[in-house]
């Protein structure tokens, strides 16, 4: 991973402020893990949509909580770029710090700006479209199956560890073009870099998986696959580009989708309005997606944008090259475009859980992520009729982290089903 050269943050305490905005607050990681909608609001109330706040170690970013300001911020990547190189404060930030990874320059779709993300955003969608949805929902309702018989006839599971956190990843290794012992290999070393595990080790591994991906795609040029239509796009891109996009691809699809699966089961498990009809009608299935992603989205704060020039935004004045951290989940609760926020959002698809503008999620990735997660929950509904927890819905417990929500574990039990 190419990244600045940051050198670590003075030993003076007080240095590790932001005296440009002597309001700034120190971002309260517990509470964000306990109560993420309490402490947004409390935020909003003190401070107004935009919020000066300090991450771990003391480094400044703003925290875009408006649903207005936040369609600002991802519709003007002019003013507000994702190139992370434009960062004023990369002298604060340590090599080891907790979200390098979000935000240490690579030559990836993600941080390119102007006709440079144009030309690379083409071939990445481009790339998605050539999925058929009908052999996606085969696919998707063929690795629940598999994964199911493997925990069907013992009465319990982990809907978590031996569910969820693998489809998404075996689906898309399909997607891809890989065979089922290549795609077992990526996702353990997947599975090891979002736990952290891993280390340069399995970046390393998982670098040379989407080499020989990227080989194999240029040997077989008429195989109609995700690898193969990014490597013989009209873009042209290059190896490197090829390589860094198929792993941004792996690395955007995967923890999130897992997530959305989990977040949706403990709603339809726990929550009576969806409980109720687990053995029932199809309809359930899309409105409990649609509530999650307004309500427990996946992906509740991303970093960042950068600052191209001084600009107000939300009554605050920023500077060229402040960094901005997106509190989608925040946006989502805005009380001006929800006032009566606890009457639900049936229907209403205008979330932020998938950002928004030419750096928010493709189209074609969200009718991804979600055709796998409504297969998956159908699937395991359809074969476990009868599935309930197996503990009290408040002793599920959160995953503690700023980017990502969702349960680290979801037992449940049912009548042992034998295929």
């Amino acid at each position: 991973m190419t990244t600045p050269d940051p050198t670590p943050p003075p030993e003076d305490p007080s240095a590790t402020g932001w005296p440009e905005q002597p309001d700034a607050v120190p971002l309260d990681a517990e509470r964000l893990r306990r109560d993420p909608d309490g402490l947004y609001r409390q935020l909003r109330r003190d401070h107004g949509p935009v919020v000066p706040v300090l991450l771990e170690g003391g480094i400044p970013v703003w925290m875009v909580l408006g649903y207005r300001e936040m369609v600002r911020v991802t519709g003007d990547p002019n003013v507000f770029a994702r190139d992370s190189r434009r960062w004023h404060s990369w002298d604060r930030v340590p090599p080891d710090w907790e979200l390098m990874t979000f935000v240490g320059y690579r030559p990836t779709m993600l941080f390119t700006e102007g006709a440079e993300h144009e030309r690379r955003a083409e071939a990445v969608i481009d790339s998605m479209e050539v999925v058929d949805p009908f052999e996606l929902r085969a696919m998707c309702e063929r690795v629940a199956d598999q994964l199911i018989d493997t925990f069907a006839g013992s009465g319990s599971a982990d809907l978590m560890a031996d569910y969820a956190v693998q489809i998404p990843l075996r689906v898309l290794n399909r997607m891809y073009g890989l065979d089922e012992a290549e795609s077992a290999e990526l996702q353990q070393v997947t599975v090891d870099l979002v736990s952290g595990k891993g280390g340069p080790e399995a970046h390393q591994r998982m670098h040379d998986k989407m080499v020989a991906l990227m080989e194999q795609a240029r040997a077989d040029p008429d195989r109609k696959n995700i690898s193969t239509v990014l490597t013989h796009h009209p873009a042209g891109l290059t190896d490197d580009e090829i390589i860094n996009d198929l792993l941004g691809n792996v690395y955007a699809a995967h923890q999130p989708t897992v997530d959305l699966i989990g977040n949706a089961l403990r709603l339809m498990l726990t929550d009576e309005r969806f409980a109720v009809t687990m053995s029932g009608g199809r309809r359930s299935v899309g409105q409990a997606l649609n509530e999650v992603l307004w309500e427990a989205t996946p992906v509740p704060n991303w970093i960042g944008r950068w600052a191209a020039e001084d600009t107000m935004l939300g009554g605050r004045h920023i500077r060229k090259g402040d960094c901005l951290m997106l509190s989608l989940a925040a946006a989502n609760a805005d009380p001006d475009v929800r006032p009566d926020f606890r009457a639900g959002a049936a229907g209403n698809q205008a979330h932020m859980a998938f950002s928004h503008g030419t750096h928010g999620c493709p189209p074609a990735a969200r009718d991804l992520a979600e055709a796998i997660a409504m297969a998956a929950i159908e699937v395991l509904i359809d074969r476990l009729p009868d599935v309930t927890l197996a503990v009290a819905p408040e002793e599920l417990e959160w995953r503690s982290t700023l980017m990502m929500r969702g349960l680290s574990a979801i037992p449940v039990q049912f009548t042992p089903a034998f295929s």
